[in-house]
């Protein structure tokens, strides 16, 4: 797999391709990905996935902040691993926004040589989405092109999508989300000072500020997490809330417990793969009851763990 950005240096060979977000890299895009591959085998030609630096909606909404599975380090490195040939990384510019499904398809053609466009089921393009896979035929049929319907992946009765993720995330269905993205969902982040309260519990935490402001953080509550420091991989808990009990205010905040762990670790980078959502975030009447209740979070933790080492798949190296 070879990332492209402009100008793009490189006589392109004939080429089938796909186009898309692919936020978060899941099992969906990996499926779509593989029977674009496997037309290009078909065909004698290379393969190519067409995504974009920055969101289109970013670019045609002011003030539009996504909430996103992958950010475009992450986006990218993930789509390092796939076997397609190239990936073009195509600014997603206004004047590229108002080209007709049409027009948007001769550009394709002519800028990158694609032959055979593979369209996701449910995806549309060109000015107001309003085309569909009909319309794209007959234009290919006009340009020299051929476009090809994919299949969508379905897990438990539903098409796996990016939407249907966040989704689960947002509501605290982390072991389906998991499984839908075929990894651990996961959070990068800096320790920066915190209030430095659970110290004073026994249980002292990093509070972690995200790398990416656009990385959806999922529902509050205590998750099973394995953390990355320094190129170790250790087993911890993970609180996203507003720390009812302490009066944190609506300000949430996102702390890790790395479990037998007591280094100093303030300004150090932290990958933070969540594995399983043991409870939500709740107000105990003191902190002796939140302590207890902590206590028995950390047991669960390495119970859940323990159990899931096989099944969730590890982006930690």
């Amino acid at each position: 797999m070879k990332i492209l950005t402009p100008p793009y240096d490189l006589n392109f060979p004939p080429l089938v391709a796909t186009i898309g977000c692919f936020d978060g890299v899941h099992q969906g895009h990996r499926f779509l990905i593989g029977q674009v591959c496997a037309e290009a085998e078909r065909r004698k030609m290379a393969s190519a996935l067409i995504t974009f630096p920055v969101h289109p909606r970013q670019v045609m909404q002011s003030g539009y902040c996504p909430e996103l599975l992958s950010c475009l380090p992450q986006k990218t490195e993930q789509l390092l691993q796939q076997p397609a040939d190239y990936c073009l990384l195509l600014p997603f510019t206004r004047e590229l926004s108002l080209l007709s499904a049409r027009d948007f398809m001769r550009h394709l053609r002519d800028r990158f040589h694609i032959q055979v466009l593979v369209i996701g089921y449910d995806h549309r393009f060109g000015h107001n989405r309003c085309e569909g896979f009909a319309d794209y035929r007959r234009y290919a049929e006009e340009l020299g092109m051929e476009v090809v319907q994919a299949e969508p992946l379905c897990l438990d009765g539903a098409s796996v999508s990016s939407s249907l993720i966040r989704n689960l995330l947002q509501q605290g269905q982390l072991r389906q989300a998991n499984r839908c993205l075929g990894y651990a969902y996961y959070l990068n982040g800096q320790v920066v000072d915190g209030h430095k309260i659970g110290r004073t519990l026994g249980f002292p935490t990093a509070n972690l500020r995200p790398l990416c402001p656009e990385k959806l953080i999922p529902a509050h509550g205590v998750y099973a997490v394995r953390v990355g420091l320094d190129g170790q991989c250790y087993e911890g808990i993970m609180n996203i809330g507003c720390r009812p009990t302490l009066d944190n205010g609506p300000q949430t905040s996102i702390e890790v417990h790395i479990l037998g762990f007591s280094g100093n670790i303030y300004q150090h980078s932290l990958k933070v793969e969540l594995v399983d959502y043991l409870r939500p975030e709740l107000k105990f009447a003191s902190t002796e009851e939140l302590v207890r209740q902590m206590e028995q979070d950390r047991l669960l933790a390495e119970q859940r763990l323990k159990a899931l080492s096989a099944e969730v798949s590890s982006t930690l190296h």
